[in-house]
């Protein structure tokens, strides 16, 4: 049993690295859309922003996420391995197709089937943390959308005078700040779910590591409060994999297909997805970074004209934010089942 819940954990950092894999395009979509880094360039920023998140960001968010949204009393390994699984499947199909989803909302969707699987709709603790989670999911985009677009506005207000050419030339240094706040908030608020993940896998066990020694010993944990440092550098690590090697097929959705951007509404789109993520981890909510971003990139297209959106796109990206936690969570909970049908043998 110990070998198959340290084989869980590493599972959960595998899924922290198809995150930061997955979600690459959001940090670094707009500035290699306006050329101002190379593709490798960009992952390399925003990797190793998405790393310097260890040192600032706190762990609110992991807090909500290890004992704010199931019914510890439930949790056991087959409902952690049976969500991770179910995240990971989701993730790799709207990958595959190219569709921005929330990987966040997948592992929550994952988490919560499993755990429903096991125990029936009680396993959810209805409470603060699980509403603000889903009402974000709809005011997250808009947020982005508004600040994105307000921002995109004063800026071409205070700039209004100064040629395209020159303001391009400005905002091309500009999007290099706004990019690194993104990558840093989008590791500050993803990488903490996958800590909540291991901190409720490590509780729900404790009593196997109560009387271990040596580096085992570093896995006892008695309260799904208290996050050890080995986890919160490993879900750092692993997300900063995963972003430096990228998710090309969303880049290219992200970057142009949604709308075309200059430097300016880069900088613009960035620095308001960055403002609302940042806000949300000060106050541990689990927000989607791939609909802030999104959000603040329509936003900036609909200031210069609505016809500049690809809302056919936009609306299918819509579509697979709506299916994702039901449909992650549909997929953990048959993998949930198959692993307590094989724990029967």
């Amino acid at each position: 049993m110990i070998g198959y819940v340290i084989a869980i954990v590493l599972v959960a950092f595998v899924f922290d690295f198809i995150n930061g894999f997955h979600d690459s395009a959001n940090s670094i979509a707009t500035v290699v859309a306006t050329r101002v880094l190379s593709p490798f360039q960009a992952v390399a920023w925003a990797a190793f922003f998405n790393f310097v998140a260890l040192f600032v960001a706190g762990t609110a968010v992991a807090k909500t996420v290890g004992s704010g949204m199931i019914d510890v009393k439930i949790v056991d390994p087959n409902v952690i391995l049976g969500g991770l699984l179910g995240a990971i499947v989701w993730n790799l199909i709207t990958w595959y197709f190219g569709l921005p989803s929330s990987s966040s909302h997948a592992l929550i969707g994952g988490y919560a089937g499993a755990a429903v699987a096991k125990a029936g709709i009680a396993a959810i603790t209805w409470g603060s943390k699980w509403m603000l989670t889903l009402v974000f999911i709809a005011l997250s985009p808009i947020i982005g959308m508004l600040l994105g677009s307000a921002l995109m506005i004063l800026v071409s207000w205070l700039f209004h005078r100064s040629t395209p050419g020159k303001v391009n030339r400005y905002f091309r240094y500009a999007q290099l700040v706004s990019s690194a706040a993104f990558s840093l908030s989008h590791g500050a608020n993803d990488a903490q779910k996958t800590m909540g993940i291991i901190v409720g896998l490590l509780v729900s066990t404790q009593a196997l590591f109560a009387s271990q020694t040596g580096w085992m010993r570093h896995l006892y944990l008695e309260d799904a409060k208290v996050i050890p440092y080995w986890v919160m550098a490993g879900a750092h690590l692993a997300i900063a994999g995963g972003t430096f090697f990228g998710g090309w097929r969303i880049v290219h959705t992200m970057g142009s297909r949604v709308t075309r951007l200059r430097p300016v509404g880069g900088f613009c789109a960035e620095t308001g997805g960055a403002i609302s993520i940042l806000l949300a981890t000060r106050f541990g909510i689990p927000v989607s970074t791939t609909h802030t971003i999104t959000g603040s990139i329509v936003g900036v297209g609909a200031t210069q004209r609505m016809r500049s959106v690809r809302w056919g796109v936009a609306g299918r990206i819509v579509w697979a934010w709506v299916l994702t936690i039901p449909a992650a969570a549909f997929m953990a909970a048959i993998s949930y089942a198959v692993l307590a049908a094989l724990m029967q043998f």
